[in-house]
């Protein structure tokens, strides 16, 4: 369930972090990164469907930004992929067939077969 911090925390910027994602960037922060960088969601141009994806470790930061923590990681998104990203999920996913971070987008009308890219 989430509190009412975290809801208001997540409509900063309408993105969440699973707890299995946030514990996997966690360790991948730990592992190789600094304790400033945050990790970025942000929407380019490309694809084979119009708009793709970017999910990096990143140590800038941009003006307009939203930044919410989610299990010691804070993911940002910048203020031109926001309204492409209200309400999107990022998850973690080990499984069998699958091993990597999802995104799963509410405002995606279509995507590729890849998943990296949507319109």
């Amino acid at each position: 369930m989430t509190s009412p911090d975290t809801a208001t925390e997540q409509r900063a910027h309408g993105v969440t972090l699973t707890d299995p994602a946030a514990e996997k960037a966690k360790a991948l922060l730990d592992r190789d990164g600094t304790p400033k960088m945050v990790l970025r969601i942000a929407v380019q141009p490309g694809g084979c469907s119009g708009l793709r994806y970017e999910l990096f470790f990143d140590d800038r930061t941009l003006d307009g930004d939203a930044v919410v923590e989610f299990g010691g990681v804070k993911l940002s998104v910048d203020k031109m992929s926001k309204p492409y990203l209200d309400g999107a999920t990022i998850d973690f996913v080990d499984s069998i067939e699958k091993q990597g971070f999802t995104i799963e987008n509410p405002n995606a009308q279509n995507s590729c077969a890849c998943g990296d890219s949507f319109h």
